[in-house]
């Protein structure tokens, strides 16, 4: 190699083993071992959503409620997103991926401060040992303050992409509902405590890897948003920590994967967890996933839910007050350090 290549995607071609740059200390490498024994139960609960619009609307937000209490993760059919559109963007980000190196590389950039960007592993700036994925990150809500930045390659990119988010918005604020409710709040509660509302989306690609047992595409973390939507392709590599073991989630054709993030366990005072995830590679395919963050805005303050909090029958706050922006800077800074960012915020 005459050159450093900026992407993985571009160094994986010219690689039959891992770099050392990407080899994991032997105490923190993911076992894989160990989860396929785990790999046939689907912890996961799947829950269908049609339910919430009809006689079943009870039933269907307490599943919701057990879910975030229990496993930190759910599954959701009859979504409402349409099958079309799912299919669209997963093409449109196979085929980003496959566009000629100089393409790609015209939307890449370091500075986590840029609302579109393509880059590599976590936070290039600050990790020791890198990870096995390319991402390209995209801010998307309000849509019309950043889709002129957005990639403009492939031709139907913006157009599809915007449709995507729009529709998962629909679904995200339905699931806020949902589980404003599960926990005896106004519908509206949760979504009134996000300020203007942020929404940004990545497209995760993870390329073969000649060594998947000494490397992680994404090492466990929890996330620092409020909710993500987990849109994967067919290729199994999301792994749950329930438990105390990890457990494979195998993708399940025209579902999302929802997951609470770190801003819903301190709205629901610690009734909801945040739980650690982890994204594991194989030798044999390459991976997308599309996950989209749904957050507050960085003005936000964030704190325990009112409600949720008694003194007088043992249910302090757990959490301070903070804003959004005070959070994902520690966030940001610490990298995907496993201890939880939101010890940091206990009262």
């Amino acid at each position: 190699m005459s050159r450093m290549n900026l992407l993985l995607t571009d160094l994986v071609s010219s690689v039959n083993h891992v770099p050392s740059n990407y080899i994991r200390p032997i105490s923190d490498r993911p076992n894989l071992i160990e989860v396929e024994k785990l790999e046939g139960s689907n912890l996961i609960p799947v829950i269908d959503l049609q339910g919430l619009h009809g006689l079943d609307h009870s039933h269907v937000i307490e599943k919701i409620g057990l879910a975030c209490q229990h496993h930190g993760f759910f599954q959701v059919k009859n979504h409402g997103v349409p099958e079309t559109m799912i299919e669209n963007v997963q093409r449109i980000a196979r085929e980003f991926f496959q566009l000629p190196e100089s393409e790609r590389l015209k939307n890449y950039s370091d500075d986590p401060s840029k609302t579109t960007r393509l880059s590599t592993s976590f936070n290039v700036q600050t990790e020791k040992v890198s990870n096995w994925r390319d991402f390209l990150r995209l801010h998307c809500y309000p849509l019309q303050n950043y889709v002129h930045d957005w990639p403009t390659k492939p031709p139907s990119f913006r157009e599809e992409v915007a449709e995507y988010c729009t529709s998962v918005r629909g679904l995200t604020l339905r699931l806020l509902g949902a589980i404003s409710e599960s926990l005896g709040l106004d519908r509206d509660y949760v979504s009134g405590q996000l300020g203007s509302h942020g929404q940004h989306m990545a497209m995760n690609y993870y390329p073969p890897c000649p060594e998947p047992e000494l490397t992680y595409g994404l090492p466990g973390h929890t996330d620092p948003n409020l909710i993500t939507i987990l849109l994967q392709d067919d290729v199994p590599g999301l792994q749950v920590l329930h438990k105390g073991k990890w457990v494979a989630v195998n993708p399940i054709p025209n579902t999302f994967i929802i997951n609470i993030g770190d801003q819903m366990q301190v709205i629901s005072n610690d009734r909801y967890k945040s739980v650690l995830h982890r994204a594991v590679v194989n030798s044999d395919r390459e991976r997308i996933s599309i996950p989209t963050f749904y957050c507050p805005s960085p003005d936000a303050v964030i704190g325990p839910a009112p409600e949720l909090v008694d003194d007088e029958d043992r249910r302090p706050a757990v959490y301070k007050k903070f804003t959004y922006q005070e959070y994902y800077d520690k966030f940001w800074n610490r990298g995907l350090a496993t201890e939880c960012c939101l010890d940091m915020f206990k009262v």
